[in-house]
């Protein structure tokens, strides 16, 4: 609707339902309609401008409100486009609209000055400005002429900052999938949903057991790759975020992955009669740390003051210098590359191959880059935030064991030194691991080292996680939990053990990853009683034990089986009606990822 002075603006947004987007453009504007776009659509800010234009979600409304009332004073003549109700009486203005001004952009630097600023979205060649008389608007038209937005908006639709792979092998033709997809109304959940499909699909292949089934699946697997790189690229090209997105493509990617390990040890064991269950228990615990161990490092350092390091300025000086740069992304073995390396593993050679060389590289990967985050945080001069510091108490995902132990340690915590919480995380987790791996199965020993386990993390967590290493006290919980899972199941000799235990940690692992995703997502950690009642990490570990100490002796092998299969049932029950009530009910503001981090 078109709006000529101030008092006739203002009505217009004040007649708008309160919990729609407005926008005010300046009937002078002159671009590319993708510019556009890019400013007034795009979900996941409250706000958003570009020169002429201006948009602004319900988030947001009050402070345009606010800065309309200021603007109203003295301009309803001043522009084509401008707006606001009268100023109080007896009272001056505390901003106006003059001659030639743009009323877009002066209300953008108003809810800037509110605390409400605009997202200005990166134009590059893309054309958008205010045509003040003829000449203006002939250049105008020119510039815009001399672009092709379509082609801008397909090399926009691909993520900056991506892998080797991905970039080179998927990117070029998958953001044209994007497009098609786009034209026929297709939305990127549903992109999302045929991805994990085929990925299913691949799984149920591999567990063929047979050497056509397994082509079939390193063939669908890369093809799911291709449709989850679209999702992405879809999103960006139609300005499609939305929270339900962002949770079904973080999710489903581990979805995707884990099971398609399921699928080649019961591809194994029904081929080759040879039990790869303990290698893809493996696979996936490693993984899952590696990522633990990238969010805990971003959480940490999301927010620190003074945030530079000698290591951090080499790492931009090779950034420099172009093949470093990819030669560093391939090395941490991203999800393009690992996937790529997985589909054509299983094509060529046995499931057991597929798992170990998939171990070497994932764990080269997880030393180099877990090597460059320690120099980082030990040469970097930084100070964590309260914000920091309760992300990474959140990930930490301690139950109420852990809670009361360190109520009662509290004191002595807050004596020892810097290093302590890590130090006392890597001690328990890896007493715990070690006792569950060598002592005799169906011992209490591994009790013993479960109770050692609750004590150390109890203290590892009593006081706040600022130090320059706590960040890798998550990361440790995870490796203790998970592996003492492993290594219970892998020694007990019980029929069955190591896919229970797979589905255990599975269901365990979905919790942390959407403990993550909350938690990137600005809305904060689970609810602490969905965390008490799953148990926390130690209350988890703990229980293992006892069933593997009460179970795995004489003639009640089966019972241990049944048991890990019913926690493993609980929980993922337990988790997943809360996470689906959350993302699918929640007001979190719609974010897509774009960091570039490896997946």
């Amino acid at each position: 609707m078109e709006a000529d002075g101030p008092r006739a603006v203002a009505e217009r947004v004040a007649g708008a339902p309160p919990a729609e987007r407005v926008a005010v453009v300046d009937r002078r504007f002159r671009g590319h309609r993708h510019a556009l776009r890019l400013a007034l659509t795009d979900p996941r800010f409250d706000a958003g401008a570009v020169p002429g234009a201006l948009a602004v979600q319900a988030a947001a409304r009050p402070a345009l409100s606010r800065a309309l009332h200021e603007l109203a004073g003295g301009a309803d003549a001043a522009a084509p486009a401008a707006g606001g109700p009268a100023a109080p009486q007896g009272g001056a203005p505390t901003a106006t609209v003059a001659d030639g001004d743009v009323l877009a952009d002066v209300l953008a630097g108003e809810l800037g000055r509110q605390g409400a600023e605009p997202y200005r979205p990166e134009l590059g060649v893309l054309v958008a400005r205010v045509a003040r008389g003829p000449q203006e608007e002939a250049a105008a038209a020119e510039a815009v002429a001399g672009v092709d937005e379509e082609a801008v908006r397909l090399r926009s639709a691909v993520k900056s900052r991506d892998g080797f792979f991905t970039t080179h092998c998927i990117s070029p033709y998958s953001r044209y999938i994007a497009r098609w997809c786009a034209r026929r109304g297709l939305t990127p959940n549903q992109v999302t949903t045929a991805s994990l499909l085929v990925a299913l699909i691949a799984a149920g292949c591999a567990a063929t057991g047979t050497r056509g089934g397994y082509v079939a699946a390193g063939v669908l697997l890369l093809a799911s790759f291709v449709l989850d790189c679209t999702d992405g690229q879809l999103a960006r090209y139609s300005l499609q975020y939305s929270t339900l997105g962002a949770w079904l493509d973080a999710t489903f990617d581990r979805a995707k992955e884990y099971a398609y390990y399921a699928g080649l040890a019961l591809g194994a064991a029904r081929g080759g009669h040879d039990d790869v269950w303990a290698l893809a228990l493996g696979a996936m615990v490693l993984q899952t740390c590696r990522h633990v161990v990238d969010f805990a490092f971003n959480e940490a350092n999301h927010d620190a003051a003074a945030n530079t390091s000698p290591t951090a300025a080499l790492s931009g000086r090779l950034d420099s210098v172009g093949w470093t740069v990819w030669v560093r992304r391939m090395i941490v073995l991203p999800i393009g590359e690992r996937w790529f390396l997985i589909a054509v593993l299983t094509a060529a050679t046995t499931p057991r191959v597929t798992f170990v060389v998939l171990l070497i590289g994932c764990a080269l990967a997880a030393c180099y880059t877990t090597a460059g985050r320690v120099l980082r945080s030990l040469t970097r001069k930084a100070r964590r935030t309260d914000r920091a510091a309760q992300a990474l108490a959140d990930l930490a995902d301690s139950g109420p064991l852990a809670e009361a132990v360190a109520r009662v340690a509290a004191p002595l915590a807050r004596r020892l030194p810097a290093f302590a919480p890590p130090l006392l995380a890597a001690i328990g987790a890896g007493a715990l691991t070690a006792t569950a791996a060598l002592a005799t199965r169906g011992t209490w020993w591994v009790v013993a080292a479960a109770v050692l386990y609750v004590v150390t993390s109890a203290i590892a967590v009593a006081r706040p996680l600022k130090g320059a290493l706590d960040w890798l006290v998550p990361p440790f919980f995870r490796a203790g939990e998970y592996g003492a899972v492993l290594a219970l199941a892998a020694v007990s000799e019980v029929n069955g053990a190591l896919p229970a235990a797979f589905g255990l940690v599975a269901a365990v692992a979905y919790h942390h990853y959407d403990t993550v995703y909350r938690i990137r997502g600005g809305t904060g950690a689970p609810p602490r009683a969905l965390v008490r009642a799953a148990g926390g990490h130690e209350g988890r570990a703990l229980l293992v034990a006892v069933l593997s100490a009460v179970l795995v002796t004489g003639s009640r092998h089966d019972g241990f089986t049944a048991a890990l299969t019913v926690l493993a049932a609980v929980l993922a029950l337990l988790v997943l009606t809360e996470s689906i009530r959350f993302w699918v009910s929640s007001g979190a503001p719609a974010v897509h990822d774009e960091s570039g981090e490896p997946a």
